[in-house]
C-alpha cells in the first residue's frame, strides 16, 4: 500500500502565515450542508493534516479520495457546500487545495459568506461574494486573498460543475466583542478562540507555535510546538500576540506527551507593543521585560505559575516564550483581565 502525502506549496502568501486556519475542526468549524458528496464526504475537506493519496484504496462508491468529491453531474447546475465557522470571524484569505485530484478535480470555484444564527442558513439569506469564480488546476494549491473586515459566520464553497477538492484552508481571526465579557473573570488572553496568534518563531520543525494556543490539552506529541534538536549555542523562542491587551495573573504551561523531548527550561518576556509591525517584533523582543523567570520543566505535566511567581509588568499585548535549549511544549495559557 503506497501512501503519498501532498506537497507543501513553494510560494505561500503572507496572509496564510500571519493568520490562523479558522477551518480547523477543533475550533468548532464544520461542514453543515452539501449538495453531493458521493465519492468523498465533505468533512474530509476540513481535516487539519495534509491530504494523502493511497494508491490501492477503494470503497463501495469507487476510488477513496482524501477530500470532498461529488459525483459526475448529468444535468445543469453546480455543487456547493456550506461551512459553519466555529465563531464569528474576519476572513483574510483561502487556500483551495486540489492535491491528488487530477482527472476529477473541480475546474472552477467561488466562495461566498453570510451572517446567520442557524446551523444551515435559510434559503433567503443574503450571500456576499468573497472570492469570485476562479479557475482551478489539478494537484495544486490556489490562494485567494480577501479584503473584508466583516465578521462572518458561514461560508459557501461553490464548485463548477462538480468534482473534488482535497482541502479548504480558511485564514483569518476571531471577531471578539470584548465589551460583553465579564471583566472580573480571568480570561486566557492568548487562546486562539480569543484572538491570540503566533507571530514569529526561531524554529517549528515538528510542530507550529499556534498549536500552543489551541483549545483543550494536546491529543498527541504532534499537537504542540516542537523545535529541531539544537546543535549550536542559543535557545528557541516564539512570539505570541494576545487577543486583547491585559494584565496576566496566571500562566499555565503543559508538556503533555513530551517525554524524551520536552523543553528543559522556559521563561517568558513580555511588552505592551504600540509601534512597529509584526515583522519588527523579533528585534523589539530583545529588549522586553521578564514576566516569568527562567524555570525548569518536566515531562508530560501541567505547570501553573500564580501571580506571586510573575513579575508585575502591567498591561501587555505580546509575549516571547523562550525554551532552553530546544524541545517541545504542548499548550500555553496566559490568564488575565482585559484592560481598556
Amino acid at each position: 500500500m503506497e501512501i503519498i502525502q501532498s506537497k507543501t506549496p513553494e510560494n505561500i502568501p503572507e496572509f496564510a502565515t500571519r493568520y490562523i486556519d479558522l477551518g480547523h475542526p477543533r475550533l468548532g468549524t464544520k461542514a453543515a450542508f452539501t449538495t453531493d458528496d458521493w465519492f468523498a464526504p465533505v468533512e474530509r475537506m476540513l481535516k487539519p493534516e495534509p491530504a494523502v493519496f493511497i494508491t490501492d484504496k477503494y470503497d463501495d462508491n469507487g476510488k477513496w479520495m482524501d477530500g470532498w468529491e461529488s459525483r459526475r453531474k448529468r444535468f445543469a447546475g453546480y455543487d456547493y457546500s456550506i461551512v459553519k465557522l466555529g465563531f464569528s470571524s474576519i476572513i483574510k484569505g483561502f487556500n483551495l487545495d486540489t492535491s491528488h485530484f487530477t482527472g476529477n478535480f473541480a475546474p472552477a470555484a467561488s466562495i461566498e459568506a453570510c451572517i446567520s444564527n442557524d446551523e444551515v442558513p435559510a434559503d433567503d439569506i443574503e450571500w456576499v461574494s468573497l472570492v469570485k469564480t476562479m479557475d482551478l488546476e489539478g494537484d495544486s494549491h490556489h490562494f485567494a486573498e480577501v479584503d473584508s473586515d466583516v465578521a462572518w459566520t458561514h461560508l459557501r464553497l461553490n464548485i463548477y460543475p462538480d468534482g473534488g477538492l482535497a482541502r479548504l484552508r480558511i485564514y483569518g481571526m476571531p471577531s471578539i466583542d470584548w465589551s460583553k465579557r465579564d471583566k472580573s473573570e480571568l480570561v486566557d488572553l492568548a487562546a486562539t478562540v480569543n484572538g491570540g496568534r503566533a507571530i514569529a518563531w526561531s524554529d517549528a520543525h515538528f510542530g507550529v507555535p499556534d498549536n500552543l494556543l489551541a483549545p483543550g490539552r494536546g491529543v498527541n506529541m504532534g499537537d504542540g510546538w516542537e523545535t529541531a534538536r539544537r546543535r549550536v549555542p542559543g535557545f528557541d523562542w516564539c512570539i505570541i500576540a494576545l487577543g486583547h491587551k491585559g494584565e496576566i495573573e496566571e500562566i499555565e504551561i503543559d508538556t503533555a506527551h513530551f517525554k524524551g523531548n520536552y523543553a528543559y527550561k522556559c521563561s517568558i518576556h513580555a511588552a505592551n507593543v504600540n509601534f512597529g509591525t509584526d515583522d519588527t517584533l523579533p528585534s523589539q523582543a530583545i529588549f522586553w521585560d521578564e514576566l516569568l523567570p527562567e524555570t525548569e520543566l518536566d515531562m508530560d505535566q501541567i505547570f501553573t505559575f500564580a501571580k506571586d511567581k510573575l513579575n508585575d509588568l502591567g498591561p501587555i499585548t505580546h509575549i516571547r516564550l523562550n525554551i532552553f535549549p530546544d524541545g517541545g511544549i504542548s499548550r500555553l495559557r496566559l490568564r488575565g483581565k482585559p484592560t481598556e
